[in-house]
């Protein structure tokens, strides 16, 4: 059963004022994770790099980010001549709330247990909820479709500053995100696949059995890695942080922003950053499930939410300490012709595991036929790949200009 049990019966003005607290309480909660996460990376980082870090504002420098943050609210806030003012306003915004609605279909509590039944479902101010904001049934669409609107933010962002730079910046961003949307894509299809549904909350759902019924297996790991590393590029983090380019000496399609306007963008990367941090726990990591010891029976799923998903944000810093920078072309190749081909017959693969699960064929033949059907595919597109390198050398060596015999 999928959807908010606040409003199985009606609704009324205490459903109301109940979604509201949970629309306050997850907008404020991830504004300060956001802030948590600011401060997060640059302590870790100068741990890794044999550095101080921020140490000054506040304890350990924890109020470094809260300070950041009003310094930006009281810049001068600075338009270029040439920018389109709406769009140039407007662009900022799109980010920065795309990143919370996408938070907002992901269970951060709740206990789930492997019976059937009601699942994640807490009591709050004597009525029956969850602990998201919305649990639609196409919740999974509605993630990807959030991730395909954010483009758009970064895109008219550089077209509206009335600059070169920024506008090659959005449009190499802009590639870079379409490119691994579509493995991105897949793998979550592939969760859906294995889970069959596209609510969240029933994905949690599937996987509240223990690890061994977690995704992250179920699924043979590969969407998982896929989804790592497409969500990596998405993000514009390293070893894909190709946004700005260092021959540029700018800082890409956000160049043209200041005050306020230029933190919306620098909150909307972090805040992505935790979002899709959370997005993965929730694919394929069995979100809050987990086990409840002694009393505090609505604290436990919390505390195991949070923790997977610190892990993957110490994950999404550690990238950025260590991994060198991928050439723009290394970028598309990986995501073109390693990842999509990869997703593509992982798919395949899966759909055929599931209906051999349901015809009751015999599974060894059927991994067989898979491994045969991936090699038959894989050498195919290596042969085509050398083939149109080939042809682009010939292209090349006709292109270039010929010599007679008497010119020096």
């Amino acid at each position: 059963m999928t959807g908010d049990p606040l409003f199985a019966d009606g609704v009324d003005w205490g459903d109301i004022a109940v979604m509201g607290v949970k629309v306050v309480v997850a907008f404020a909660a991830l504004l300060v994770a956001t802030m948590f996460m600011i401060w997060f990376e640059r302590k870790l980082i100068s741990d890794m790099q044999h550095r101080i870090g921020p140490n000054v504002a506040g304890p350990w420098g924890l109020l470094q980010a809260f300070a950041d943050g009003v310094k930006f609210f009281f810049k001068e806030d600075l338009r270029p001549a040439n920018a389109d003012p709406l769009v140039f306003r407007l662009a900022p915004y799109i980010s920065a709330v795309t990143a919370f609605v996408a938070f907002a279909i992901v269970p951060v509590g709740g206990v789930f247990a492997a019976e059937p039944g009601r699942q994640g479902t807490v009591t709050l101010f004597g009525k029956e909820t969850i602990l998201q904001v919305a649990d639609p049934p196409v919740g999974i669409l509605l993630l990807l479709a959030m991730s395909s609107v954010a483009v758009y933010g970064v895109m008219l962002a550089g077209w509206s500053s009335g600059s070169k730079y920024p506008l090659i910046g959005s449009v190499r961003a802009s590639a870079q995100a379409i490119s691994y949307e579509a493995a991105l894509g897949m793998s979550v299809v592939a969760v859906v696949i294995v889970a069959g549904s596209l609510s969240t909350q029933s994905i949690v759902a599937s996987q509240a059995g223990g690890v061994n019924t977690w995704l992250l297996l179920t699924t043979g790991i590969v969407p998982f890695l896929v989804f790592l590393i497409s969500a990596t590029a998405e993000l514009n983090r390293p070893p894909f942080d190709l946004v700005e380019a260092e021959q540029e000496l700018v800082g890409g399609f956000h160049t043209e922003y200041s005050s306020i306007r230029f933190a919306l963008f620098f909150l909307a990367e972090f805040m992505n950053v935790i979002t899709m941090s959370a997005i993965m726990v929730t694919l394929f990591f069995g979100g809050p499930a987990g086990p409840v010891f002694f009393g505090w029976t609505w604290l436990w799923p919390t505390v195991w939410f949070l923790a997977k998903v610190v892990a993957f944000l110490f994950m999404f810093v550690w990238f950025r300490a260590t991994l060198p920078r991928l050439r723009y072309d290394q970028l598309m190749s990986l995501g073109w012709k390693v990842l999509i081909p990869v997703m593509l017959f992982w798919l395949m693969f899966l759909g055929l595991v599931q209906l051999a699960g349901v015809q009751g064929w015999n599974r060894i033949w059927v991994f067989i036929a898979a491994a045969i059907g991936f090699a038959l595919g894989w050498a195919l597109l290596a042969a085509a790949l050398r083939a149109a390198k080939r042809n682009s050398v010939d292209d090349d060596v006709e292109a270039l200009p010929t010599h007679t015999a008497g010119r020096s």
